[in-house]
């Protein structure tokens, strides 16, 4: 039987995310956020898919964050209208995001 999928809402970010957060440079937000629009179309994608290609790809860099930061930094890079976004963004799996047709 298809079981309706129940949303769950991105969980809040780790202590240890949180921590590494801090640690943070103005270079290292322009690296992670470039990473993300580099993992953007001008079709829709999940905002879950983005985030854990970014995740697979920054793995190495930032091994504390988890997909949830990421799915942070796209709800981020939406309200600043860098991407366009449909859905709830607080819900990874139930919104979808574009780079925006300029």
């Amino acid at each position: 039987s298809m079981e309706k999928e129940i949303p769950i809402e991105n969980a809040p970010l780790k202590s240890e995310e949180k921590v590494a957060l801090q640690k943070l440079s103005q270079a290292d937000f322009e690296f992670i956020d470039a990473t993300i629009m580099s993992n953007c179309f001008p079709k829709w994608r999940k905002v879950a898919m983005v985030a854990s290609n970014t995740k697979n790809s920054l793995e190495n860099r930032y091994p504390a964050f988890s997909c949830s930061f990421y799915a942070h930094r796209i709800s981020w890079l939406a309200e600043r209208g860098l991407l366009a976004s449909q859905g709830d963004l607080s819900y990874m799996r139930f919104s979808e995001v574009r780079l925006p047709n300029n």
